[in-house]
Protein backbone atom coordinates (compact mmCIF):
# COMPACT_ATOMS: atom_id res chain seq x y z
CA UNK A 1 0.00 0.00 0.00
CA UNK A 2 1.21 3.26 -0.82
CA UNK A 3 2.35 5.68 1.54
CA UNK A 4 -0.54 8.74 3.15
CA UNK A 5 0.02 11.61 0.95
CA UNK A 6 -1.37 14.58 3.57
CA UNK A 7 -2.16 17.75 2.15
CA UNK A 8 -2.72 20.83 5.13
CA UNK A 9 -5.47 22.49 4.73
CA UNK A 10 -4.20 26.10 3.37
CA UNK A 11 -1.20 24.73 1.99
CA UNK A 12 0.23 27.04 -0.77
CA UNK A 13 1.29 24.96 -3.51
CA UNK A 14 3.02 25.47 -6.59
CA UNK A 15 1.01 24.55 -9.84
CA UNK A 16 3.07 24.65 -12.95
CA UNK A 17 1.54 23.09 -15.93
CA UNK A 18 4.22 20.60 -16.93
CA UNK A 19 5.57 20.23 -13.95
CA UNK A 20 7.73 17.39 -12.93
CA UNK A 21 5.45 14.57 -10.76
CA UNK A 22 8.40 13.13 -9.41
CA UNK A 23 9.69 15.89 -7.13
CA UNK A 24 8.04 17.02 -3.88
CA UNK A 25 8.91 20.65 -3.91
CA UNK A 26 8.83 23.15 -6.34
CA UNK A 27 10.25 26.23 -5.99
CA UNK A 28 10.30 26.36 -2.24
CA UNK A 29 6.56 25.11 -2.39
CA UNK A 30 4.61 22.00 -2.05
CA UNK A 31 4.33 20.28 -5.61
CA UNK A 32 0.68 20.07 -6.80
CA UNK A 33 1.10 17.93 -9.21
CA UNK A 34 3.23 15.34 -6.61
CA UNK A 35 0.67 15.83 -4.60
CA UNK A 36 -2.41 14.63 -7.04
CA UNK A 37 -0.26 11.90 -8.63
CA UNK A 38 -0.39 8.33 -7.56
CA UNK A 39 2.95 6.70 -7.56
CA UNK A 40 1.15 3.26 -8.45
CA UNK A 41 0.22 5.03 -11.76
CA UNK A 42 2.82 7.72 -12.69
CA UNK A 43 1.35 7.69 -16.52
CA UNK A 44 -1.86 8.24 -15.66
CA UNK A 45 -3.23 11.75 -16.89
CA UNK A 46 -2.78 14.52 -14.61
CA UNK A 47 -5.37 16.38 -12.40
CA UNK A 48 -5.18 20.01 -14.15
CA UNK A 49 -6.44 23.37 -12.69
CA UNK A 50 -6.41 25.06 -16.16
CA UNK A 51 -9.85 26.21 -15.81
CA UNK A 52 -12.57 27.08 -12.89
CA UNK A 53 -14.03 23.84 -13.17
CA UNK A 54 -11.75 20.90 -13.84
CA UNK A 55 -13.33 16.98 -13.82
CA UNK A 56 -11.33 13.72 -13.80
CA UNK A 57 -12.67 11.61 -15.94
CA UNK A 58 -14.79 8.81 -15.54
CA UNK A 59 -12.98 5.15 -14.77
CA UNK A 60 -15.39 2.03 -15.19
CA UNK A 61 -15.13 0.48 -12.04
CA UNK A 62 -16.98 -3.39 -10.76
CA UNK A 63 -20.34 -0.70 -9.62
CA UNK A 64 -20.27 0.83 -12.97
CA UNK A 65 -18.93 4.71 -14.30
CA UNK A 66 -17.35 6.69 -11.43
CA UNK A 67 -16.58 10.39 -11.63
CA UNK A 68 -13.22 10.52 -9.30
CA UNK A 69 -13.13 14.21 -8.21
CA UNK A 70 -13.69 17.49 -9.57
CA UNK A 71 -11.29 20.22 -8.75
CA UNK A 72 -12.55 23.67 -8.42
CA UNK A 73 -10.01 26.84 -9.00
CA UNK A 74 -11.16 30.31 -8.06
CA UNK A 75 -9.25 33.43 -8.75
CA UNK A 76 -9.68 36.06 -6.99
CA UNK A 77 -7.63 38.50 -9.08
CA UNK A 78 -9.40 37.57 -12.23
CA UNK A 79 -13.10 38.67 -10.32
CA UNK A 80 -14.89 41.31 -12.10
CA UNK A 81 -13.35 40.72 -15.38
CA UNK A 82 -14.60 39.65 -18.66
CA UNK A 83 -12.97 36.35 -18.13
CA UNK A 84 -14.41 35.91 -14.63
CA UNK A 85 -16.89 38.65 -13.88
CA UNK A 86 -18.20 36.94 -10.95
CA UNK A 87 -17.09 36.66 -7.19
CA UNK A 88 -16.71 33.44 -5.21
CA UNK A 89 -17.02 33.53 -1.38
CA UNK A 90 -14.55 31.54 0.84
CA UNK A 91 -15.57 31.18 4.51
CA UNK A 92 -13.42 28.27 5.32
CA UNK A 93 -13.81 28.73 9.12
CA UNK A 94 -17.47 28.04 8.91
CA UNK A 95 -16.88 25.52 5.70
CA UNK A 96 -18.90 27.32 3.49
CA UNK A 97 -17.88 28.31 -0.26
CA UNK A 98 -20.21 29.92 -2.38
CA UNK A 99 -19.00 29.03 -5.98
CA UNK A 100 -20.09 30.12 -9.38
CA UNK A 101 -20.34 28.06 -12.69
CA UNK A 102 -18.61 28.75 -15.65
CA UNK A 103 -21.21 29.88 -18.16
CA UNK A 104 -20.54 32.99 -19.50
CA UNK A 105 -21.65 36.31 -21.32
CA UNK A 106 -20.82 34.60 -24.62
CA UNK A 107 -22.01 31.19 -23.75
CA UNK A 108 -24.74 30.13 -26.10
CA UNK A 109 -27.24 27.23 -24.80
CA UNK A 110 -28.56 26.85 -21.06
CA UNK A 111 -26.10 26.78 -17.97
CA UNK A 112 -25.75 23.50 -18.79
CA UNK A 113 -24.06 23.92 -22.09
CA UNK A 114 -20.75 23.96 -21.08
CA UNK A 115 -18.76 21.24 -19.67
CA UNK A 116 -17.74 22.10 -16.25
CA UNK A 117 -20.92 23.39 -15.48
CA UNK A 118 -22.04 19.90 -17.17
CA UNK A 119 -20.35 18.14 -14.73
CA UNK A 120 -21.40 19.97 -11.61
CA UNK A 121 -25.18 19.19 -12.48
CA UNK A 122 -24.29 15.78 -12.69
CA UNK A 123 -22.42 15.69 -9.39
CA UNK A 124 -25.00 17.43 -8.04
CA UNK A 125 -27.58 14.53 -8.48
CA UNK A 126 -25.08 12.31 -6.19
CA UNK A 127 -24.66 14.76 -3.26
CA UNK A 128 -28.46 15.35 -3.31
CA UNK A 129 -29.21 11.15 -3.26
CA UNK A 130 -31.35 9.84 -0.88
CA UNK A 131 -29.76 6.59 -1.21
CA UNK A 132 -25.81 5.51 0.55
CA UNK A 133 -24.81 3.71 -3.31
CA UNK A 134 -25.54 7.07 -5.12
CA UNK A 135 -23.81 9.01 -2.04
CA UNK A 136 -21.02 6.38 -2.70
CA UNK A 137 -20.18 7.73 -6.12
CA UNK A 138 -20.52 11.04 -5.50
CA UNK A 139 -17.34 13.23 -6.60
CA UNK A 140 -15.37 15.05 -3.65
CA UNK A 141 -15.30 18.74 -4.99
CA UNK A 142 -11.57 19.91 -4.04
CA UNK A 143 -10.71 23.32 -3.97
CA UNK A 144 -8.14 25.32 -4.77
CA UNK A 145 -7.81 29.37 -4.72
CA UNK A 146 -5.09 31.76 -6.68
CA UNK A 147 -2.88 32.96 -4.32
CA UNK A 148 -0.08 35.54 -4.98
CA UNK A 149 3.24 34.78 -3.52
CA UNK A 150 6.60 37.09 -2.91
CA UNK A 151 9.43 35.42 -4.68
CA UNK A 152 12.85 36.92 -5.58
CA UNK A 153 11.32 40.32 -4.66
CA UNK A 154 8.97 39.50 -6.86
CA UNK A 155 4.94 39.32 -6.72
CA UNK A 156 3.46 36.50 -8.50
CA UNK A 157 -0.50 36.33 -9.33
CA UNK A 158 0.11 33.40 -11.48
CA UNK A 159 1.41 29.42 -10.49
CA UNK A 160 0.24 29.42 -6.60
CA UNK A 161 -2.42 27.86 -5.19
CA UNK A 162 -3.93 27.58 -2.05
CA UNK A 163 -5.85 24.52 -0.91
CA UNK A 164 -9.24 24.99 0.68
CA UNK A 165 -10.04 21.15 1.59
CA UNK A 166 -13.00 18.93 0.19
CA UNK A 167 -16.69 19.98 -0.04
CA UNK A 168 -19.88 18.78 -0.48
CA UNK A 169 -22.46 20.18 -2.87
CA UNK A 170 -25.10 21.62 -0.19
CA UNK A 171 -27.44 23.68 -2.48
CA UNK A 172 -27.55 24.32 -6.54
CA UNK A 173 -29.85 26.81 -7.93
CA UNK A 174 -29.75 28.61 -11.34
CA UNK A 175 -29.12 32.04 -11.31
CA UNK A 176 -28.88 35.09 -13.79
CA UNK A 177 -25.47 37.51 -13.65
CA UNK A 178 -25.01 40.72 -15.12
CA UNK A 179 -21.89 41.47 -17.32
CA UNK A 180 -19.92 43.77 -15.92
CA UNK A 181 -18.75 45.20 -19.25
CA UNK A 182 -22.01 44.89 -21.66
CA UNK A 183 -24.21 45.26 -18.59
CA UNK A 184 -26.31 42.18 -20.07
CA UNK A 185 -27.30 39.42 -18.53
CA UNK A 186 -26.82 35.57 -18.62
CA UNK A 187 -27.61 32.59 -16.78
CA UNK A 188 -25.68 30.40 -14.22
CA UNK A 189 -25.64 28.11 -11.73
CA UNK A 190 -24.17 29.07 -8.14
CA UNK A 191 -23.29 26.47 -5.41
CA UNK A 192 -23.33 26.54 -1.59
CA UNK A 193 -20.81 23.68 -0.87
CA UNK A 194 -19.97 22.51 2.86
CA UNK A 195 -16.62 22.01 3.82
CA UNK A 196 -16.16 18.90 5.67
CA UNK A 197 -14.01 18.99 8.34
CA UNK A 198 -10.57 16.71 9.08
CA UNK A 199 -9.39 17.46 12.50
CA UNK A 200 -9.60 13.57 12.44
CA UNK A 201 -6.41 14.06 10.20
CA UNK A 202 -5.02 16.36 11.88
CA UNK A 203 -6.32 19.16 9.13
CA UNK A 204 -4.97 17.36 6.46
CA UNK A 205 -6.53 15.11 3.23
CA UNK A 206 -4.97 11.77 2.41
CA UNK A 207 -4.78 12.38 -1.20
CA UNK A 208 -4.80 8.27 -1.45
CA UNK A 209 -7.95 8.67 -1.45
CA UNK A 210 -8.37 10.36 -5.30
CA UNK A 211 -5.91 7.38 -5.83
CA UNK A 212 -8.35 4.93 -5.27
CA UNK A 213 -11.28 6.52 -6.53
CA UNK A 214 -9.54 6.67 -10.04
CA UNK A 215 -8.42 2.84 -9.44
CA UNK A 216 -11.00 1.26 -12.06
CA UNK A 217 -10.22 -2.08 -10.10
CA UNK A 218 -12.08 -0.86 -6.80
CA UNK A 219 -15.47 -0.70 -6.01
CA UNK A 220 -17.13 2.25 -4.54
CA UNK A 221 -17.34 0.99 -0.73
CA UNK A 222 -13.09 -0.05 -1.14
CA UNK A 223 -12.44 3.57 -3.00
CA UNK A 224 -13.80 5.14 -0.08
CA UNK A 225 -11.33 3.72 2.94
CA UNK A 226 -9.10 6.81 2.48
CA UNK A 227 -11.92 9.23 2.79
CA UNK A 228 -11.84 11.95 5.47
CA UNK A 229 -14.20 10.34 8.39
CA UNK A 230 -16.79 13.37 8.13
CA UNK A 231 -17.10 12.30 4.37
CA UNK A 232 -18.27 8.66 5.28
CA UNK A 233 -20.37 9.94 8.09
CA UNK A 234 -21.87 11.66 5.03
CA UNK A 235 -22.22 8.55 2.97
CA UNK A 236 -23.95 7.25 5.70
CA UNK A 237 -25.82 9.71 7.36
CA UNK A 238 -27.05 12.18 3.83
CA UNK A 239 -28.12 15.80 3.84
CA UNK A 240 -29.05 15.63 7.78
CA UNK A 241 -25.17 14.33 8.77
CA UNK A 242 -24.18 17.93 7.25
CA UNK A 243 -24.36 20.28 9.86
CA UNK A 244 -22.20 17.55 11.79
CA UNK A 245 -19.26 17.58 9.54
CA UNK A 246 -18.87 20.56 8.57
CA UNK A 247 -15.48 22.43 8.90
CA UNK A 248 -15.50 24.51 12.17
CA UNK A 249 -12.71 26.72 13.51
CA UNK A 250 -12.60 27.44 16.93
CA UNK A 251 -10.90 30.61 17.55
CA UNK A 252 -11.53 33.63 19.26
CA UNK A 253 -14.44 35.93 18.44
CA UNK A 254 -12.71 38.75 19.73
CA UNK A 255 -11.31 40.22 16.90
CA UNK A 256 -7.59 42.54 16.32
CA UNK A 257 -8.05 46.19 15.03
CA UNK A 258 -5.88 44.40 12.16
CA UNK A 259 -8.95 42.09 11.49
CA UNK A 260 -11.07 44.32 11.68
CA UNK A 261 -10.03 46.44 9.19
CA UNK A 262 -9.16 46.12 5.44
CA UNK A 263 -4.77 45.56 4.80
CA UNK A 264 -3.03 48.75 4.13
CA UNK A 265 -2.73 49.94 0.95
CA UNK A 266 -5.05 47.46 -0.46
CA UNK A 267 -8.18 48.37 -2.86
CA UNK A 268 -10.18 47.89 0.02
CA UNK A 269 -8.55 50.15 2.58
CA UNK A 270 -9.23 53.06 -0.32
CA UNK A 271 -12.76 52.54 -0.42
CA UNK A 272 -13.19 52.74 3.72
CA UNK A 273 -11.22 55.69 3.66
CA UNK A 274 -13.41 57.23 0.60
CA UNK A 275 -16.35 56.28 2.45
CA UNK A 276 -14.98 57.87 6.04
CA UNK A 277 -14.20 61.31 4.14
CA UNK A 278 -17.76 61.11 2.21
CA UNK A 279 -19.77 60.45 4.79
CA UNK A 280 -17.60 62.78 7.63
CA UNK A 281 -20.07 65.81 6.76
CA UNK A 282 -22.87 64.48 6.52
CA UNK A 283 -22.98 61.41 9.17
CA UNK A 284 -26.91 61.40 9.27
CA UNK A 285 -26.76 59.73 5.37
CA UNK A 286 -24.19 57.03 6.54
CA UNK A 287 -27.18 55.61 8.55
CA UNK A 288 -28.96 54.27 5.19
CA UNK A 289 -25.57 53.06 3.84
CA UNK A 290 -25.38 50.76 7.55
CA UNK A 291 -29.07 49.83 7.15
CA UNK A 292 -28.30 48.86 3.55
CA UNK A 293 -25.44 46.73 4.90
CA UNK A 294 -27.20 45.33 7.39
CA UNK A 295 -29.86 44.03 5.20
CA UNK A 296 -27.35 42.55 3.19
CA UNK A 297 -25.76 40.62 5.95
CA UNK A 298 -28.79 39.78 7.96
CA UNK A 299 -30.35 38.78 4.61
CA UNK A 300 -27.63 36.77 3.92
CA UNK A 301 -28.15 34.22 6.87
CA UNK A 302 -30.75 32.69 5.40
CA UNK A 303 -33.80 34.44 7.42
CA UNK A 304 -35.38 36.87 6.04
CA UNK A 305 -34.87 40.25 6.35
CA UNK A 306 -37.32 43.39 5.60
CA UNK A 307 -36.00 46.61 5.65
CA UNK A 308 -37.58 49.51 7.38
CA UNK A 309 -37.18 53.21 7.85
CA UNK A 310 -34.52 55.75 9.42
CA UNK A 311 -35.11 57.22 12.95
CA UNK A 312 -35.45 61.15 13.53
CA UNK A 313 -32.10 62.79 14.04
CA UNK A 314 -31.41 63.83 17.42
CA UNK A 315 -34.11 61.97 18.88
CA UNK A 316 -33.31 58.62 18.53
CA UNK A 317 -32.11 57.38 21.79
CA UNK A 318 -29.04 55.07 20.49
CA UNK A 319 -31.06 53.49 17.65
CA UNK A 320 -30.61 54.89 13.74
CA UNK A 321 -32.50 52.07 11.72
CA UNK A 322 -35.05 49.62 12.69
CA UNK A 323 -35.45 46.21 9.88
CA UNK A 324 -37.51 43.03 10.87
CA UNK A 325 -35.56 39.51 10.54
CA UNK A 326 -38.48 36.81 10.04
CA UNK A 327 -36.82 33.25 11.41
CA UNK A 328 -38.32 30.24 10.18
CA UNK A 329 -40.19 29.50 7.03
CA UNK A 330 -42.82 31.29 5.72
CA UNK A 331 -45.58 29.38 7.38
CA UNK A 332 -44.02 28.50 10.72
CA UNK A 333 -41.44 31.66 11.71
CA UNK A 334 -41.09 34.14 14.70
CA UNK A 335 -40.29 37.60 13.77
CA UNK A 336 -37.31 39.70 15.21
CA UNK A 337 -37.11 43.23 15.57
CA UNK A 338 -33.63 45.21 14.58
CA UNK A 339 -32.45 47.88 16.01
CA UNK A 340 -29.27 49.52 14.07
CA UNK A 341 -26.97 52.36 15.67
CA UNK A 342 -24.68 53.62 12.50
CA UNK A 343 -21.26 55.34 13.65
CA UNK A 344 -18.83 57.20 10.93
CA UNK A 345 -15.76 57.57 12.52
CA UNK A 346 -12.44 57.46 11.29
CA UNK A 347 -11.27 54.09 10.86
CA UNK A 348 -8.26 54.44 13.02
CA UNK A 349 -10.64 55.26 15.57
CA UNK A 350 -12.76 52.59 18.00
CA UNK A 351 -15.77 51.70 19.37
CA UNK A 352 -15.76 51.60 22.99
CA UNK A 353 -17.98 49.64 25.53
CA UNK A 354 -20.09 52.58 26.66
CA UNK A 355 -21.45 53.13 22.73
CA UNK A 356 -22.02 49.29 22.43
CA UNK A 357 -23.63 49.67 25.98
CA UNK A 358 -26.09 52.23 24.84
CA UNK A 359 -27.41 50.36 22.12
CA UNK A 360 -27.73 47.09 24.21
CA UNK A 361 -30.13 49.13 26.39
CA UNK A 362 -32.77 49.84 23.93
CA UNK A 363 -33.31 46.22 23.37
CA UNK A 364 -36.12 44.26 24.40
CA UNK A 365 -36.66 40.47 24.63
CA UNK A 366 -36.93 38.86 21.07
CA UNK A 367 -34.67 41.85 19.32
CA UNK A 368 -31.68 42.28 17.97
CA UNK A 369 -28.75 45.07 17.64
CA UNK A 370 -26.24 45.62 14.78
CA UNK A 371 -23.73 48.28 15.22
CA UNK A 372 -21.94 49.43 12.17
CA UNK A 373 -19.11 51.71 11.85
CA UNK A 374 -16.28 52.65 9.54
CA UNK A 375 -13.74 51.93 12.51
CA UNK A 376 -13.08 49.58 14.77
CA UNK A 377 -14.76 48.10 18.12
CA UNK A 378 -12.22 48.12 21.44
CA UNK A 379 -11.31 44.64 22.60
CA UNK A 380 -13.08 45.59 25.88
CA UNK A 381 -16.44 46.59 23.73
CA UNK A 382 -15.90 42.97 21.81
CA UNK A 383 -15.66 41.38 25.18
CA UNK A 384 -18.59 42.57 27.28
CA UNK A 385 -20.37 41.77 24.30
CA UNK A 386 -19.50 37.99 24.36
CA UNK A 387 -18.93 37.35 28.24
CA UNK A 388 -22.51 39.05 28.47
CA UNK A 389 -23.96 37.33 26.01
CA UNK A 390 -25.22 40.11 23.81
CA UNK A 391 -27.53 40.02 21.05
CA UNK A 392 -25.48 42.09 19.60
CA UNK A 393 -23.69 41.84 15.09
CA UNK A 394 -20.62 44.09 15.37
CA UNK A 395 -19.94 45.29 11.84
CA UNK A 396 -16.53 47.21 11.86
CA UNK A 397 -14.52 49.14 8.51
CA UNK A 398 -13.43 45.52 6.63
CA UNK A 399 -17.19 43.88 6.94
CA UNK A 400 -18.64 47.59 6.00
CA UNK A 401 -16.67 47.75 2.76
CA UNK A 402 -16.91 43.86 1.54
CA UNK A 403 -20.95 44.79 1.74
CA UNK A 404 -20.29 48.25 -0.07
CA UNK A 405 -18.57 46.97 -3.20
CA UNK A 406 -20.87 43.93 -3.17
CA UNK A 407 -23.76 46.50 -3.47
CA UNK A 408 -22.08 48.78 -5.63
CA UNK A 409 -21.34 45.66 -8.21
CA UNK A 410 -25.12 44.37 -7.82
CA UNK A 411 -26.88 47.56 -8.32
CA UNK A 412 -24.49 50.39 -10.02
CA UNK A 413 -21.99 48.36 -12.05
CA UNK A 414 -19.39 48.56 -9.80
CA UNK A 415 -19.47 52.26 -9.65
CA UNK A 416 -18.94 53.48 -5.60
CA UNK A 417 -19.86 56.83 -6.49
CA UNK A 418 -23.11 56.41 -8.20
CA UNK A 419 -23.98 54.22 -5.25
CA UNK A 420 -23.22 56.53 -2.73
CA UNK A 421 -25.38 59.27 -4.77
CA UNK A 422 -28.22 56.93 -4.16
CA UNK A 423 -27.92 56.90 -0.50
CA UNK A 424 -27.46 60.68 -0.17
CA UNK A 425 -30.62 60.86 -2.19
CA UNK A 426 -32.77 58.72 -0.31
CA UNK A 427 -31.75 59.47 3.01
CA UNK A 428 -34.93 61.86 3.13
CA UNK A 429 -37.69 59.74 2.41
CA UNK A 430 -36.08 56.94 4.35
CA UNK A 431 -36.91 58.76 8.26
CA UNK A 432 -39.70 57.77 10.09
CA UNK A 433 -41.38 58.42 12.96
CA UNK A 434 -42.43 55.45 14.48
CA UNK A 435 -41.79 53.07 17.79
CA UNK A 436 -39.43 49.92 16.60
CA UNK A 437 -42.28 47.68 17.33
CA UNK A 438 -44.84 48.70 14.68
CA UNK A 439 -41.92 46.84 12.32
CA UNK A 440 -43.81 43.67 13.48
CA UNK A 441 -47.05 45.02 12.12
CA UNK A 442 -46.05 45.38 8.47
Amino acid sequence: MSQPRPVPMLEIMRYGKAASRIDVDLDGYLNYHFMTSAPATPDAPRLMLEAGINSAAVVHTPDGPRRPVISLRSSPWKAGQVTNPWHDEFDLDHGHVRYFGDHKPTTVGLPGATAGNRALLDAWALHAATDQQGRLKAPPLLLYRSVTVVRDGRSLVKGHVEFCGAGIIERLEHVVQRDPVTGRSFPNIALDIAIVDLADAGDTLDMRWIDDRRNPDLNDERAARHAPASWRHWIKGGRAAIPRVRRRVLASRVRSTEDQLPPPGSAEATVLSRLYTFFDGRKHAFELLAAQACAQILGGSGARYHAGWLTRPGGDGGIDFVGRLDVGTVENNTPLVVLGQAKCIAPTSSIGPDQVARVVARLRRGWIGVFVTTGTFSRQAQVEVIDDQYPLVLVGGRTLVEQVVKMAAADHDGDLDALLASVTAGYDVAITYRRPDEILLG
